[in-house]
């Protein structure tokens, strides 16, 4: 079998055959890259629809841009926000209360103060800095007004939708393809995948593998997975890290928002296929801060949700964990 490679966790190959309704795009999107393959013989996606839709998505939610929306309201200001940014709020909001917690996109100031936010690294991390920040942390105190306002309980606001933007632009993409009537296609930003029908120039389901959890750049495969009408992202320590100057302490970006802390728990890497990118993206973070014996808990009581957790058992050994679900679909290289 052949299988498609995607960045971060996956590396998106070219196919060696054309068709004459087969069409593929690539560029950058949201700080990495993005690959659109799909097959129609009656519409052609161009860039600067792309080029639209990621503008928008950046005006609305990247802390990276001053004037986004995101930026505005965590420099205090009183923004009425749009469509993008009233969906992926929500959607933040259900699976936080879902996760206990786990998820949540308050932590921003505690991800700029780990050196994982737009400033990047400036000083070594002081516990002190960090239980000081803590008190800012709390999606349950945030809420969306019927005027589409951002209201906040507490003393200092700073969100970060990045663990979920990512899969909720994929989504968007793909419903932008639905809308055109394309019935077959893959959208990739950043190793987060979203799938439709089949992959027409193999006549098979499309199929994604898996990256061993490394931290160097080898990109070696550990699994192949086939998908359809999914979407499926993973989230890992593995070389999202930072090592600290002075005190060479090493800084996973897995922020958890029950105690503040940079926390490296034993799963290397959490891969969620559920029907929508955003949900897959936000979920695998989750399972990143909650550790391989509360997302196993959690997994068993949801039905939408399938999972490929790498993890480590408690003699150290690397073990993996497979829904039953998929088990049939997933091959190990």
């Amino acid at each position: 079998m052949k299988y498609f490679f995607l960045t971060l966790s996956f590396l998106l190959l070219s196919c060696e055959k054309n068709t004459t309704n087969s069409h593929s795009l690539s560029g950058s999107a949201l700080g990495t890259t993005y690959s659109v393959k799909y097959f129609s013989e009656d519409y052609i996606l161009k860039e600067s629809v792309i080029d639209s839709i990621l503008k928008d998505i950046n005006l609305s939610m990247s802390t990276y841009m001053r004037e986004s929306d995101i930026s505005r309201i965590n420099a205090g200001e009183s923004v009425v926000v749009d469509d993008n940014f009233q969906k992926v709020f929500r959607a933040s909001q259900r699976i936080y209360n879902d996760t206990d917690g786990y998820f949540d996109p308050s932590v921003g100031m505690l991800v700029n103060a780990y050196g994982f936010g737009p400033q990047g690294y400036s000083e070594d991390v002081k516990e002190s800095q960090i239980d000081s920040l803590f008190q800012f942390v709390g999606f349950n105190h945030i809420q969306l007004s019927e005027e589409a306002k951002v209201i906040s309980n507490l003393p200092v606001l700073y969100l970060d939708f990045n663990a979920i933007a990512k899969g909720y632009t994929v989504d968007v993409f793909g419903n932008y393809l639905n809308s055109k009537g394309v019935t077959h296609y893959l959208v990739e930003i950043g190793g987060e995948v979203r799938v439709k029908g089949k992959n027409l120039e193999k006549a098979s389901p499309w199929k994604v593998g898996i990256e061993l959890p490394s931290e160097n750049n080898s990109r070696e495969l550990m699994y192949g997975i086939q998908l359809k009408d999914e979407s499926l992202a993973t989230s890992g320590n593995y070389r999202k890290f930072r090592l600290d100057p002075l005190s060479g302490k090493k800084y996973v970006h897995t922020i958890n928002p029950n105690t503040g802390q940079s926390q490296k728990t034993d799963i290397f890497s959490a891969s969620v296929i559920t029907n929508t990118c955003a949900d897959a993206d936000a979920y695998a973070t989750a399972f990143m801060a909650m550790g391989f014996e509360k997302s196993l808990q959690f997994i068993e009581k949801q039905n939408a949700l399938k999972v490929i957790l790498i993890y480590s058992d408690s003699e150290g050994n690397q073990k993996t964990y497979i829904s039953p679900e998929i088990q049939s679909s997933v091959e190990k290289f």
